[in-house]
């Protein structure tokens, strides 16, 4: 009789199991699901912003001056420390009932910010919303990530980046209104900066509650709660340095001490999370593939260069050109425009062709560029000049934001898919935190030396000795105190210097009340301070062009975490039931029965045919009834299942084992 045919099944088995699939959402599926992720966002980015630009009214209001940096520091803390821990338990509870928890605690803590009625009052509720905030960002980028291919998934990661957009321009605007407004619908103006969010996460949770139902496999995990409280040892002094050091000064003792103890608990947080292996908070294997390590490293660069110098555009905007608090939120704009140009055209290629380290590398480029064209900023740079500095450096965050999160989910199994993407928020949000308070405490200590300097070389000017003794002969104008302290200064009295500069690092709107002479030295001192801000961050962005340079660039993955999960979770049963099998049917005869008819009598398999393969349109398989070789079929074509030494045992270089098994996990 004539031997049958024998043909490979991957492309059938793999069409059965999309089609057959939990998680295969359709377009439509995934807009709805995106836009509840994307109103859950909206709720913090919003709330960076439209706080920001009224936390000046709601300190004068509850009469805190002194305290207003505690509101900020106290949000801070805890929406950078939970951000991992949502991660970890996402991966052990579900995303669905992280997401809602973390929505609900916002909300909450809205609700509880309304109604402050002191500043330390309204540190506590934001300490409270930071609870929830921490859960925000990081468990839409995994929810995403399950539903979405990483090919894929840059296409839709550019709606979450337009939200960003929306709300950078959107908060100024609203926060302007809300601080101005005596009272909207009998209640102070202020408060509904915090109120308005409890309408829209009140939408968020009724969509996420209604749309999102993702299947979820429970695994039994230990909670790293030694893990979690060396964390919090480790990073809530370093925090607190990073935000009340220069207040507190630099080389205090309290400062050292606080730094001295964060780092004894960074490393004891190292410790126990090499000691609890895969329950750890992060899990340190995660830290054998390449492109994780230089994913996150290229994170704190970005995060550092990126926040700690757009944090001083705003400054320049508003001390320099005279712009108010809104009006600098509208003039940086172009920049947003640029985030969100450069997260849809990276986005969409790497959907079409699969690549995406090549985005990074230009937004790191631009990124270097950016701010190397900012040290040539003046007093009297034109506005559109500025414009286009601001998109070129948004275009280049563009590139960067999305691609390597991107990379950093991808190198990652499936099973880590929060931790990796808490991950990748956290180390870009701790960067950015200790770029704002490294970037600010440079500007402000170097702004009172370059006023001397400045002042120095003013004093040969005509109008400016005019302008001094016009305002010190008139004590009605507005430039009188300062005029007078800077004529003393000129016969050797410096104390008045001394007042001057103190008033610069508390509160510089003073600025805007005097004579423009009179205002320009001080100006340009501003500008020449801020270069050092512009000149470290191209430093660390050419750094961080160099780290995704070296970065290997792994094929993406063609199936989302899902789908990968439950099928990894399959062929291990699949592997379970064949160990199960009785010994003797493998010695009973030297071939294999066949389950069903296939015109062989006998069922014997030729020679040579192993599993997946199709033997007269029937799967031949290397189980009695059948059952585990379609299973081990399907695995073999289409499973994520990394190259094992026995089912606990991880290979010592993920990225080169991800490769050399990419067969059946990525595209083309």
């Amino acid at each position: 009789m004539e031997a049958p045919p024998v043909t490979t099944a991957t492309a059938p088995a793999q069409g059965a199991a999309a089609a057959a699939s939990p998680a295969g959402f359709t377009h439509a599926q995934i807009r709805t699901i995106i836009f509840g992720l994307m109103a859950g966002m909206f709720l913090a980015a919003l709330d960076m912003t439209i706080v920001s630009t009224s936390i000046r009214t709601i300190a004068d209001d509850l009469q805190g001056l002194s305290a207003q940096a505690w509101v900020t520091t106290a949000y801070l803390i805890t929406s950078t420390i939970t951000t991992p821990l949502y991660g970890k338990l996402s991966d052990i509870y579900g995303r669905r009932p992280m997401f809602l928890i973390a929505i609900s605690i916002f909300v909450v803590g809205s609700v509880a910010c309304t109604f402050s009625t002191s500043m330390y009052e309204l540190a506590a509720f934001r300490a409270l919303q930071g609870l929830g905030a921490g859960g925000l960002m990081s468990m839409a980028f995994a929810i995403l990530a399950d539903i979405v291919p990483p090919r894929e998934r840059a296409k839709y990661q550019g709606y979450f980046l337009a939200v960003f957009g929306t709300s950078s321009v959107i908060g100024p605007l609203v926060g302007g209104f809300f601080a101005g407004a005596e009272s909207i619908l009998g209640v102070t103006g202020w408060r509904w900066v915090f109120l308005i969010n409890v309408p829209i996460g009140i939408i968020a949770l009724i969509v996420v509650a209604k749309v999102l139902h993702l299947p979820h496999i429970r695994h039994d995990h230990r909670i790293d709660w030694w893990g979690a409280a060396a964390l919090i040892i480790g990073l809530v002094p370093l925090l607190l340095v990073a935000e009340q050091g220069r207040e507190w000064g630099w080389g205090s003792l309290g400062v050292i001490s606080l730094i001295a103890l964060g780092v004894v608990g960074l490393v004891a947080f190292v410790l126990v999370e090499i000691r609890m292996k895969d329950e750890a908070l992060i899990p340190m294997r995660l830290f054998r593939s390449r492109v994780f390590s230089m994913g996150l490293g290229a994170n704190v660069l970005i995060g550092i260069g990126m926040f700690g110098a757009i944090s001083v555009i705003p400054l320049y905007l508003q001390l320099v050109k005279g712009a108010s608090p809104t009006e600098s939120g509208l003039l940086m704009i172009p920049m947003m425009i640029g985030i969100m140009g450069g997260s849809i055209v990276s986005g969409q290629l790497t959907s079409k062709t699969g690549r995406y380290k090549i985005f990074p590398v230009i937004g790191t480029a631009l990124l270097t560029a950016a701010f190397l064209l900012l040290l040539t900023v003046t007093i009297d740079t034109n506005i559109w000049l500025l414009f286009g500095n601001f998109f070129l450096l948004g275009l280049g965050l563009g590139l960067n934001m999305q691609t390597l999160m991107i990379a950093v989910q991808n190198a990652a199994p499936a099973k880590d898919m929060g931790v990796s993407t808490s991950s990748a928020t956290f180390f870009r949000q701790l960067g950015g935190t200790l770029g704002v308070a490294v970037f600010i405490s440079l500007l402000f200590n170097a702004w009172p030396t370059n006023i001397v300097s400045s002042v120095a070389t003013a004093g040969s000017n005509p109008s400016f000795q005019q302008a001094i003794g016009a305002a010190v002969a008139d004590p009605n104008s507005g430039s009188h105190g300062v005029a007078t302290a800077l004529a003393a200064a000129g016969q050797g009295d410096l104390s008045g210097m001394e007042s001057i500069g103190s008033s610069l690092t508390n509160n510089s709107s003073f600025l805007s009340t005097l004579d423009p002479a009179i205002a320009r030295p001080f100006q340009e001192a501003f500008v020449t301070s801020a270069q050092i801000v512009y000149l470290c961050a191209a430093i660390l962005a050419a750094l961080a062009f160099v780290v995704v340079l070296l970065m290997k660039e792994m094929p993406l993955r063609t199936m989302s975490a899902i789908q990968e999960r439950m099928t990894e979770d399959a062929s291990i049963a699949a592997e379970t039931l064949t160990v199960a099998e009785p010994m003797e049917a493998d010695q009973a005869a030297p071939t294999k029965s066949l389950a069903g008819s296939n015109g062989h009598t006998d069922g014997a398999v030729p020679a040579g045919v192993s599993n997946g393969t199709v033997l007269n349109g029937t799967p031949v398989n290397g189980s009695a009834n059948g059952h585990h070789g379609r299973h081990a079929g399907s695995a073999a074509t289409e499973a994520p299942v990394p190259v094992r030494r026995g089912r606990h045992a991880a290979p010592d270089d993920e990225d080169d084992v991800a490769t050399a098994g990419s067969a059946g996990r990525h595209g083309a």
